[in-house]
C-alpha cells in the first residue's frame, strides 16, 4: 500500500520500516553493498576489508534506567560493526539540539558516551553539532557512524545461513522496549525494569575466536527478536523455527506484557543478539558466550530446517502448537531508539 504521508509506523521496525526501505530508498540509492540490507557494509579497500555503518538516535525519553540517549548510540553503532563480524575501531557523532535545551543535560549525556566508548574500547574522533528553533528537535537528537576491521575468514551473512545451523540468543528480550514505555508513560510498574543496552564487540570477539564457522549475526534492536528472525528467514531463503520455551525472559517484563498485551517477541532489545552455527559448533560457541558478562544467559532457541522458496519463521509454542511468525504491520513502540 502507497501512502501520501509518511506515518510514525515507517520508523518503528515493523512492516511499513520493510517497505520504505524497500520501495523508496533501495529504488534510488540501490548497488551490491546496499541491497544486502545488513547491519553495515562490508568494504574492500585494497587488502583491507573495512565494516561501516550509522545509525541515528531519536528516544523518547532521553534518560531511563539503564542508560540515556549517549550510551545508547554508542552502543548501537558498535553492535552493528560487531554484527558484520568486525572490531569497532572509530565513531563520529553528531548532535541535532533544541534551542532551550539543559546545558547540563547535555553534559550527562556526552560524559555517558565517553564512559560508553571507553568501555567499548572505541573512539570518538570527528563529529557535528546544529541548533534547530525550539520545539523542532524534541531535546536533542543524535547521529553516530562507526568504522571497524573485519578479520573473521568467514562471510558473516544471513546469506551465509544454512540447514542444521542453531540458533542462540545471548540472554533474555524485551528489557529495552519495556523500560522505555514504562518510563514514557509513567506506569509504575513495581519490578524494576531495566534497558539491557550494551556493547556486544566484546561478546562476538569470543564466540569468532570459538569457531571459525559463524555463519551469521544481528542484533534485535528495533521490532525485536521476532522482526529479525523473519527478516533473516527471507533473506536466507530459509525455514528457521524457534521454541517459545526455550527464549528467556524476566519475570518483571513477562508481567509487563501479560498486563499491556505487548509481545516480547517484539519489543526492543539494545543488548541482545542471534548468532547462528552449525550444530557441531555450537557447544563450543555457547560455552565462549556464557563465559563473557553479555553472554552468561545464552541459549539455543531453535533452528534452521530447510531451504525453501519463500522464508519463513515458525514458532513452536509453549502448549506444543506451530504457527507462522509473521512482521506486524502497524506500529510497534515508537521513539525507542
Amino acid at each position: 500500500m502507497k501512502y501520501d504521508q509518511i506515518l510514525l509506523a515507517h520508523g518503528g521496525g515493523g512492516l511499513l520500516t520493510n517497505e520504505i526501505i524497500r520501495e523508496t530508498f533501495l529504488p534510488h540509492f540501490q548497488n551490491d553493498l546496499l541491497g544486502r540490507l545488513e547491519d553495515g557494509a562490508v568494504l574492500r579497500i585494497g587488502a583491507e576489508k573495512l565494516c561501516f555503518t550509522t545509525d541515528s538516535y531519536v528516544v523518547n525519553p532521553l534518560f531511563f534506567p539503564g542508560g540515556n540517549i549517549g550510551s545508547l548510540a554508542v552502543h548501537g553503532t558498535v553492535n552493528d560493526l560487531s554484527m558484520c563480524g568486525g572490531v569497532p575501531l572509530f565513531l563520529s557523532a553528531g548532535f541535532i539540539l533544541e534551542e532551550g535545551f539543559p546545558m547540563a543535560d547535555l553534559e550527562k549525556i556526552i560524559q555517558s558516551m565517553a564512559e560508553a566508548a571507553r568501555e567499548a574500547g572505541v573512539q570518538i574522533v570527528t563529529g557535528d553539532t546544529k541548533v534547530v528553533t525550539r520545539g523542532a528537535a524534541d531535546g536533542v537528537f543524535i547521529n553516530t557512524a562507526g568504522v571497524g576491521m573485519i578479520r573473521y575468514p568467514g562471510l558473516i551473512s544471513p546469506a551465509s545461513i544454512k540447514p542444521g545451523d542453531v540458533i542462540i540468543l545471548n540472554g533474555p528480550i524485551g528489557d529495552h522496549g519495556a523500560a522505555i514505555v514504562n518510563k514514557r508513560e509513567n506506569l509504575g510498574f513495581e519490578a524494576e525494569i531495566v534497558s539491557d543496552s550494551a556493547p556486544l564487540n566484546g561478546l562476538v570477539a569470543a564466540a569468532l575466536a570459538a569457531s571459525a564457522e559463524i555463519h551469521a549475526m544481528r542484533d534485535c534492536t528495533r521490532g525485536g527478536l521476532g522482526t529479525i528472525l523473519v527478516e533473516m528467514a527471507e533473506q536466507s531463503g530459509t525455514i528457521i523455527e524457534i521454541d517459545e520455551a526455550a527464549i528467556p525472559v524476566r519475570e518483571p517484563v513477562r508481567g509487563f506484557c501479560e498486563v499491556l498485551g505487548f509481545d516480547p517477541l517484539f519489543l526492543a532489545n539494545e543488548g541482545k543478539m542471534v548468532l547462528f552455527c552449525p550444530e557441531a559448533e555450537s557447544d563450543k560457541v555457547l560455552s565462549a558466550m556464557k563465559a563473557e558478562r553479555y553472554g552468561k544467559d545464552a541459549a539455543v532457541i531453535g533452528r534452521v530446517q530447510k531451504t525453501v522458496d519463500r522464508g519463513r519463521l515458525i514458532m513452536k509454542s509453549m502448549i506444543g502448537g506451530l504457527r507462522e511468525v509473521t512482521i506486524p504491520s502497524g506500529e510497534l513502540l515508537p521513539r525507542i531508539c
